[in-house]
């Protein structure tokens, strides 16, 4: 019934939707501080009922179909951004066991084994020996950390605070976090090159996300640009292959990325471009602003009827 469905919703040819599943991490196994993160378990159930659902396309040939007019019905690309070394790990294998292939959006800057902002503020909490943290250092008082939903509930207070500043202002908030914690070293949790050509190798698609993932909009339009355009040759030179997709961080349309990295984004050459906006991309869809979301049931059914509702979502876009 629910294959019917997805069938009416997203029919074949120049009527045909696309859905575009965003993905960051797949963990070994459940986090209690990262709850929202599937465990390897968990990814696979998921890809399982993708497979039933969806004719599932690499996103760069999906994307050439949709705007031909010869797209499959139910078709379903899946992305991957930032570039865990679990997705290497763990993520692709499942894929690859599954007949599936995925896009991974890398920020460069971290591929030597790196840990970015938000994992070193998360690991910081994690280790931090005392039941409390002093955070007057960036205006946010003193926190709980007597349990693991007040460490949780710590993090995503951090994280709503750090994550839109000025790249300088957000690296002097993440090291004031790191010593109010206690100052340890945060574990590498990004992939280094030869993981990237891996994956290349296994069939997976290699696609652009900036060096330092910034939010573009908080940054001069000269540092953007040589953001977006150096991701894009490092990742070429890594896989020695084109690279013809970029993802914007964060990518919320018209606060992380306006007009004018829209256009950046065509004059470095990229195919296409893909946002954080729910709902399913159409022939009318922007090309350098196409929808994904994230569908985070664990259940079948709701996992389902989460698919189903996202072609009802209207497009949000930066003009």
């Amino acid at each position: 019934m629910l294959r019917t469905a997805l069938t009416l919703a997203s029919p074949s040819g120049r009527r045909g939707r696309l859905s575009i599943l965003a993905f960051h991490r797949v963990l070994d196994r459940a986090d209690p501080l990262m709850p929202e993160l599937p465990s390897a378990a968990e990814f696979e159930r998921r890809m399982r009922w993708v497979r039933q659902w969806f004719h599932v396309l690499p996103l760069s040939r999906a994307i050439e179909r949709l705007y031909e007019g010869s797209i499959p019905s139910r078709a379903l690309a899946i992305t991957f951004d930032d570039g865990y070394a679990d997705n290497e790990a763990f993520a692709a294998p499942i894929l690859a066991r599954l007949g599936l292939s995925a896009t991974f959006f890398i920020s460069t800057g971290y591929l030597e084994g790196g840990c970015m902002f938000n994992d070193r503020i998360i690991e910081a909490i994690r280790g931090a020996p005392a039941d409390e943290i002093d955070l007057d250092a960036i205006g946010l008082g003193r926190r709980s950390l007597a349990d693991v939903a007040a460490r949780r509930h710590a993090i995503d207070t951090i994280l709503d605070a750090v994550k839109h500043l000025e790249p300088p202002h957000r690296h002097a908030a993440t090291e004031a976090v790191v010593r109010a914690a206690g100052a340890r070293p945060s574990p590498p949790s990004m992939m280094r090159p030869a993981q990237v050509r891996a994956l290349r190798a296994a069939g997976m698609d290699i696609g652009a996300h900036t060096v330092t993932h910034p939010i573009l909009t908080r940054i001069g339009a000269h540092e953007a640009r040589a953001e977006m355009q150096s991701s894009k040759q490092a990742l070429e030179a890594i896989v020695e292959a084109r690279v013809g997709l970029f993802a914007y961080p964060n990518g919320v349309p018209g606060r992380d990325y306006g007009p004018e990295h829209i256009a950046m984004a065509r004059d470095c050459a990229f195919d296409a471009a893909v946002s954080t906006a729910w709902g399913a991309a159409s022939m009318r869809s922007d090309r350098f602003q196409l929808p994904r979301f994230t569908p985070w049931d664990r259940t079948r059914l709701r996992f389902g009827l989460r698919m189903m509702g996202n072609f009802a979502r209207t497009e949000v876009t930066v003009s």
